[in-house]
This record gives C-alpha cells, structure tokens and sequence, in this order.
C-alpha cells in the first residue's frame, strides 16, 4: 500500500528540487564566456525554504559558485541545502576544496546536477561529503546544467573538444559569388550571434584560403554580451595551413598573421589537431569558422558534434560557391542530422543541428 502523505512529501521535495536547480543554472549562466578553461557552475544556498545565498563561478583563479554563495549566506549556512549545477571539487588547486568549504559551513544536504568528470574530482567531491554525515542528492535537470558545459564533460570524458561548425548560405547552399565575394550574406543579427559562438569558444579553427580571401579576425567585439569583451578569453585561432603558405609577421598583409598567438597547423591530421587544443591549450570548445574544403573535412571524418548553419533568405545562383565541399558516391555516404533547434533572427534562420 503506497503511503500517500509521503508520496506527496516526495512530489514536492522533486518540485522544489528542480525549482532551486534551475535558478542554480541561471547562476552559472553568468559565467559561460568568462570561466574558460573552468565549468561554469552556479550555487543556491536554501534555508527553511528561502534563498539565503547565491553566486557562480566567474573567473579562473577566482572563488567557485560555492564560496561566493556560501560568503552571503553567512551563518544561515549552517542547516541549510546547497543546490550546485557540478560536484563539488575536493582537490586543492588555485581554490581549497568546495566540498570542505560546504562541510565547513554546515550544510546538511547537498543537491547536485551532475557529476564531474574530471579525474581531479570524479565522485571524490560526493564521498567526502557523505564522509561528513551530509545528504547528497545527485540527477537534478542533469541534462540542462551539462548545456553550459558540453566542451568540458566531453574533454574530461574523451580528451576531445567539442566542435561546432558554424556555416552562413544561402537559401541553396551557397556560401559566397564565383569570385569568393560573401560580405554579407547574412544579416547584422545573425553576425551578432555568432559572436556568442566565439565568446564559448577555447579555439577557432579556419582554413588559409579563408584568411587570404576574406582575412578575418575570428576575435569577440561585440557590445552586447553580459559582459564586456575584455573580460572574455581571447579564443586561440588555428590555421590549417597544409602548403605553409602563411606565417608570423607583424608587417603581413593579414589580421591573424600579425598575431604573434596564432597556431599554424601543417599536417593532415584533424583528430590530432583536436587531442592537441585539449591536452596543451586546455581548449574544450572549439568553433570551426572555414570554408567548403575545412567544414567538408570536418563533417566527412565525423569530428563535428554540432553544426549551425545561419541562413539567408537569398539564392546565390548555382555558379556560386557550395557550403561544403563533399562528394559522396551514393546516397548509402550521405551525411544526416538531427534537427536541435531552429528560430528566426531578424531576417534569417539559425538551424542547429547534431550527427545521428
């Protein structure tokens, strides 16, 4: 026989669970484009029901969620539960241990999105907080808090990045005229968003036929972000660049030459290229800005993990440039996707799309 005051008690703890996680999320929010290489996780304390502490993570070096939410909480700390969108850390890094400072404060329970998979952390965070008499409750919106941080997880569980392919076209896939002239296909708006794209972005990889056709400075200008844009970490830009046709050089002709930071990659391999931005750039998230020979070798070796495609309400002709440079053989080689997202901005159309 099913206790019924009981399972009414459980309905609203989940319901109450899921409300506090949510505003926890909103919390990390705030960090997204600032935290880069860290997670962006955010922390609400409860007490009795009400909301005595909040805070996030903004910056490499600085506090985690838990410390600033802990700070404003002050002693109504103690007894309360702590809503964090990531296991709290138990390592001592350029921070003390979050899971001690929860302990510390006398929190009773601890109501958590997700694991982290970080070798660093991995449930040690959850053990230490059990080992100290705390109610550990994990699985609250797991999948919306891993939003924010899909180049983290995937990194710390795989050593690769995740990789978005951004493309702007037509409305027959075109991408630019015959003699490569494309400012702009797309609209202010669209071009805005982007900017979004790149300020998540560890890396930007494009292609050296794009920097000496169109020579692009790939960097975060935009005014109307949450924060400033000398608050965001400037994105690493890579340049495929197999014939070593560019280099280095304070007097170049291009913008991303004259950058001494740019990484020039020679070899073939793409898979290599990505090990490499994780395990030595610390670079989770990488954007892939290019033309139809780069996104075609993205798409074709399979490396892509999310394609975006904004798109203009506007035909090219078909002596235009295509989107992609692929050429299957049958319709068995085809390439297909999952539609994620799509929504009009201004003018065009943002499609987001995942592999199957």
């Amino acid at each position: 026989m099913v206790d019924k005051n009981m399972s009414n008690v459980s309905y609203a703890q989940s319901a109450q669970d899921n409300y506090f996680m949510m505003l926890a999320i909103e919390q990390a929010k705030r960090g997204q484009y600032t935290t880069r290489p860290n997670p962006a996780v955010g922390c609400i304390i409860v007490q009795a029901g009400k909301i005595v502490g909040q805070g996030f993570h903004p910056k490499v070096g600085q506090p985690h969620a838990e410390v600033f939410a802990l700070k404003e909480a002050g002693i109504q700390a103690k007894g309360a539960s702590a809503y964090v969108t990531l296991e709290p850390c138990s390592h001592t890094g350029r921070t003390p241990p979050c899971a001690l400072a929860l302990i510390g404060a006398g929190i009773k329970r601890v109501v958590i999105a997700g694991l982290d998979p970080n070798p660093q952390v991995a449930g040690r965070g959850v053990t230490m907080l059990e080992a100290a008499g705390i109610e550990v409750k994990i699985g609250v919106l797991t999948e919306q808090a891993e939003t924010l941080n899909r180049g983290f997880l995937k990194a710390m569980r795989t050593q690769m990045p995740y990789v978005r392919l951004k493309i702007a076209t037509s409305l027959d896939g075109r991408t630019a005229m015959a003699d490569g002239e494309s400012k702009w296909i797309t609209g202010v708006a669209a071009r805005e968003d982007v900017q979004k794209l790149r300020a998540q972005s560890g890396a930007i990889i494009t292609g050296s036929e794009t920097v000496i056709a169109d020579d692009p400075q790939l960097n975060v200008r935009s005014t109307q972000l949450a924060v400033a844009s000398d608050q965001i970490p400037t994105p690493l830009v890579v340049i495929l660049d197999r014939r070593s046709r560019l280099a280095h050089d304070v007097q170049s002709d291009y913008n991303l030459c004259r950058c001494k930071d740019t990484l020039y990659w020679h070899k073939d391999d793409l898979t290599e290229l990505l090990k490499s931005l994780v395990s030595e750039h610390q670079c989770y998230d990488v954007l892939v800005e290019a033309g139809a020979s780069v996104a075609g070798s993205f798409l074709s070796q399979e490396l892509v993990d999310e394609l975006i495609i904004y798109q203009a309400p506007c035909f090219l002709g078909s002596q235009a440039r295509a989107m992609i440079d692929f050429q299957p053989l049958s319709l068995a080689q085809q390439l297909r996707f999952n539609y994620q997202s799509y929504e009009r901005i201004e003018t065009d159309l943002k499609i987001v799309l995942t592999p199957l």
